[in-house]
């Protein structure tokens, strides 16, 4: 078999002729034989041979990864409608249980012959009642155009009598899509009849298809063992020996790998930022970087003592040094809009859980903005060390952040008998809300861009992103809406989709730079040095019991988490202390 040619590639990746929506049937199907016929028969044979082991992994890999009902539902947003035959498969095992659970919640229905979501009976109605209206088509069109994004390679007539549909209503509903640009016809699978019903797939899918077939002839594309995925992984983090960075820019790319990640508030400097540099940490480096508005940080998370369930008498918020915060790139930061909450609904919601002290300077932050501690001090009539604390107590409730980290060193410090001391009065810069009560909650567009925002930043600190890697974040949205948006990416060339580390279901993407790096060193990585590498068990890198095998290490300021070669190490080598 040939290796498929770039032009071919580019070919699969172009934008294709735009169809009259209001043409005949007959002449929208000319032309696209016409623009089909154009392109040259090594092109048509090369994008047609695809690798029949590619079409099928990559038909598993783009049906719904579904873990539990709430998984299953958002399935069924996107596939509209689920044939009850469809059940019998093994790709469907289990489902039925949880159809059941979802329809005694009232989010599914079933007509007898299909299952599908409350939110898709008027739809559902359409597309299976009589035909001939625009309202019906539209909604065949729907139900089509969501198939075929879990469904590569396969003709009209196999989606027809697998939903049900009509054949040729099918078929108009295809060269809609394609007159879109969303999906392609063609020959593709091997050893195909040369007069058989043409094939149609989505064209990210065919796409990722063509890739997976050159990587399967010329053996680029090998997925890695979680062992050495770690050992990468902390190589791509700076954590590794060798990979460690320097000075103060070395100190911001540290920042941008981790940003939007929240540890407790003690572990940053002293094990995060530390087991990152080269040499010994400079904590100089970031009151520069925070007071020249490089970085910022906050609390991002919402607090515990908000989610006492209604009737609950409101927990107060206690200050404290394991506080979960996180530093943010000021020129990238659009994912802090990423969530749908409004921040007049956040602050009103954590008034009654703030101290009378807390609740005075917040006030006086909102109405005069930004303030040095001195001026806190005389207008808000408290001494310095209440101030202080009602500062700490509004961080550790993510109200309040510093033009400067040097004044929350400070009060995080101040009481520690261990530890390098630094002089008081050294912490500069002032105080100011980290959510304003006039704020406008984020628009749908402004939500879309954050959402684009965490995917790259969840890319930039692991290289290769799939739905395990994400367990131990707490400021992302919803899995379905990254998933869309790096399917997107990939659309764009921006990712690569495909399977890339052994051992786990669902989609995986990876930077094409954390790709190449990945593979260059696959082999090194696979070979036992006894090289070993301690962390933070606040760490993003502590992925025990998610990636590799064990326990979970609770993710404590004082407790580590040591491997070897890639793997956990002996427990003798481990400290499961912490405050």
């Amino acid at each position: 078999t040939p290796v498929p040619s770039v032009f071919a590639h580019e070919i699969l990746n172009s934008q294709p002729y735009a169809y009259l929506d209001d043409a005949p049937l007959e002449e929208r199907r000319a032309r696209a034989v016409q623009t089909r016929a154009t392109l040259p028969d090594s092109v048509l044979r090369e994008v047609g041979g695809l690798d029949a082991e590619a079409i099928a992994e990559v038909r598993r890999q783009a049906w719904p990864d579904v873990r539990d009902r709430h998984d299953l539902h958002d399935a069924l947003m996107t596939l509209h409608v689920l044939p009850d035959t469809e059940l019998e498969g093994e790709r469907c095992r289990g489902w039925q249980a949880m159809l059941t659970e979802l329809e005694a919640e009232h989010r599914v229905h079933c007509d007898g012959e299909r299952w599908f979501a409350a939110e898709k009976i008027e739809l559902v109605r359409s597309a299976y009642g009589e035909g001939g209206s625009s309202e019906h088509d539209d909604a065949v069109l729907a139900i089509v155009s969501g198939w075929m994004l879990h469904s590569p390679v396969v003709t009209a007539e196999e989606v027809a009598q697998r939903l049900g549909l009509i054949a040729s209503e099918v078929g108009r509903a295809l060269l809609r899509i394609q007159a879109s640009g969303t999906v392609l016809q063609g020959s593709y699978s091997p050893m195909r009849e040369k007069d058989a019903a043409p094939e149609w797939c989505e064209r990210r899918l065919l796409a990722r298809i063509h890739r997976m077939t050159v990587s399967s002839l010329r053996k680029q594309i090998e997925p890695v063992t979680a062992q050495v995925f770690m050992r990468w992984l902390l190589q791509w983090q700076h954590v590794a020996p060798g990979s460690h960075v320097s000075g103060e820019h070395g100190l911001l790319e540290a920042i941008k790998q981790l940003q939007g990640f929240e540890a407790p508030a003690s572990a940053w400097e002293r094990q995060l930022f530390a087991a990152r540099m080269n040499g010994s940490y400079d904590p100089d480096a970031l009151d520069h970087l925070c007071l020249t508005g490089a970085i910022g940080w906050g609390r991002l998370s919402p607090h515990p003592a908000v989610l006492v369930e209604g009737g609950g008498q409101a927990r107060r918020i206690v200050p404290s040094s394991v506080a979960p915060l996180t530093f943010f790139v000021r020129n990238d930061c659009e994912w802090m809009h990423a969530h749908a909450f409004s921040p007049a609904e956040r602050i009103d919601s954590l008034q009654s859980c703030l101290s009378d002290e807390a609740r005075a300077v917040f006030a006086r932050l909102t109405s005069r903005g930004a303030q040095f501690t001195a001026d806190l001090v005389r207008s808000c009539g408290l001494s310095k060390d209440k101030v202080e604390l009602a500062l700490w107590e509004l961080v550790s409730a993510g109200l309040v952040t510093g033009d400067g980290w040097g004044s929350l060193r400070e009060i995080i410090e101040r009481g520690r008998r261990t530890g390098p001391q630094r002089k008081r009065g050294q912490g500069a810069g002032r105080w100011s809300a980290l959510w304003h009560p006039d704020d406008a909650k984020p628009t749908i567009e402004q939500r879309d861009k954050a959402v684009t925002s965490t995917t790259r930043m969840l890319l930039a600190r692991y290289g290769v992103v799939f739905r395990e890697v994400t367990t131990r974040e707490a400021n992302l949205p919803n899995w379905r809406e990254i998933l869309i948006c790096l399917r997107r990416m990939e659309d764009r060339g921006e990712v690569r989709g495909g399977r890339f580390v052994s051992g786990y279901l669902g989609e995986q993407f990876a930077l094409p730079q954390a790709l190449d790096s990945l593979r260059a060193n696959r082999k090194r990585l696979a070979e036992a040095s006894g090289e070993e590498v301690t962390v933070s068990a606040a760490d993003p890198l502590n992925l025990v019991g998610i990636l590799l095998p064990g326990e979970r290490v609770p993710a404590l300021s004082g407790a580590t988490v040591a491997y070897r070669d890639g793997v956990v190490a002996p427990v003798d080598a481990m400290a499961a202390t912490g405050a």
